[in-house]
């Protein structure tokens, strides 16, 4: 008696395929960014009002031209304690990462989570034409798995029905 595969007839419906989930269709696009100018004092009230945990830094003509974070923030609050200076007298650009990686909004989802996973990040610009046109979470992906998830279980439980 021979053992039977149940994959033979899977690999039959490659018509069910789905399509490529891109970064870009779940992207964040309505972001809140912050300019080099800024005090860190502002950025940590707008950390705090809009519960998030970091920003896109850019210039007047919407380039990105660095990140900022809470850890950041965190830095300069304990090395303002230890130098004894105020918070509003340290600004943005003294304190933002600038080598920021930023990741194509046209990379599959699954391919950004791997992009994910090999850098720890929380988060990746996407830029279009030198401009910053949104940002892609950990979350966002998660998002997009599940939509998918949902998608191919319903039509597999049907057509197997």
């Amino acid at each position: 008696m021979g053992i039977k595969s149940f994959q033979g007839a899977r690999k039959q419906q490659n018509a069910s395929t789905p399509t490529s989930l891109k970064v870009k269709d779940y992207m964040t696009t309505n972001l809140i960014t912050f300019r080099p100018d800024q005090s860190v004092q502002e950025v940590v009230e707008s950390l705090i009002k809009h519960k998030i945990s970091g920003g896109p830094v850019v210039n007047e003509k919407q380039e990105l031209v660095g990140i900022i974070s809470e850890g950041d923030c965190l830095k300069q609050l304990s090395e303002s304690r230890y130098y004894n200076m105020p918070l509003e007298h340290d600004n943005v650009e003294k304190r933002m990462a600038i080598n920021v990686e930023t990741i194509d909004g046209n990379l599959d989802v699954f391919d950004a989570a791997n992009k994910f996973l090999q850098s720890k990040r929380r988060r990746f610009p996407i830029i279009e034409n030198g401009k910053l046109v949104g940002q892609i979470s950990q979350k966002d992906i998660l998002k997009a798995a599940l939509e998918l998830k949902g998608e191919n279980w319903n039509s597999t439980t049907k057509r197997g029905s």
